[in-house]
């Protein structure tokens, strides 16, 4: 028993080193060789999260009362406690991991964007894909799909090109943000079932 969980530890390890170097190699390729004139537009992108993170369910919720729509409303409900729900987890992740920002570890990268909180899950990453997911699930049309998924897939990139990020935290992030917005899209359908019940 003692042997299969050295066995084991040395494979979590092994692993994780890895993995570590996967993750820093990736964000020296894309940081180190970036074209700097890009920075203030990667700046941009990643700027843009907060503003449509919060205005997209706030417009929708508003168009839904100005139309008396319940179904508009409830669509827009749905996308804020979606990027609600994902700010929560990024954040109490970011604070009991407490992995320390990848410009820090290793000074030898380039940190052209903002990024002060500790590094994973990439907070932005989490947002811009919650947005984009419960964008995308509330209205299913190929021309709503792509423009956000495009919008959230550059705010992901923008992180690693910026230095603020590893690949890790932002696949983490991605992945907690489309979480979130499916588990609240599954909620939000078993509560409207259970009132028409």
């Amino acid at each position: 028993m003692h042997k299969l969980f050295l066995i084991v530890s040395l494979l979590f390890v092994s692993l994780a080193g890895t993995c570590q170097h996967a993750d820093i190699d990736i964000l020296k390729n894309i940081n180190l060789n970036r074209n700097k004139n890009l920075d203030p537009t990667f700046r941009f992108i990643s700027n843009t999260v907060t503003p449509i993170s919060i205005a997209t369910p706030l417009i929708i919720a508003g168009t839904g009362f100005i139309l008396k729509d319940s179904v508009i409303k409830r669509k827009g409900f749905y996308m804020a406690t979606s990027v609600l729900g994902a700010a929560i987890i990024s954040t109490g992740l970011k604070y009991s991991v407490n992995r320390t920002r990848p410009f820090v570890t290793y000074p030898y990268l380039e940190k052209a964007g903002s990024g002060g909180s500790p590094s994973f899950p990439s907070g932005h990453t989490s947002s811009s894909f919650a947005t984009a997911t419960s964008l995308s699930i509330a209205f299913p049309k190929w021309y709503v799909i792509v423009p956000s998924f495009i919008w959230a897939g550059s705010v992901a990139y923008s992180r690693m090109d910026l230095g603020v990020h590893y690949p890790s935290d932002v696949l983490a992030g991605a992945i907690i943000g489309s979480g979130s917005a499916y588990i609240c899209y599954r909620i939000n359908k078993w509560l409207i079932k259970k009132n028409k019940g």
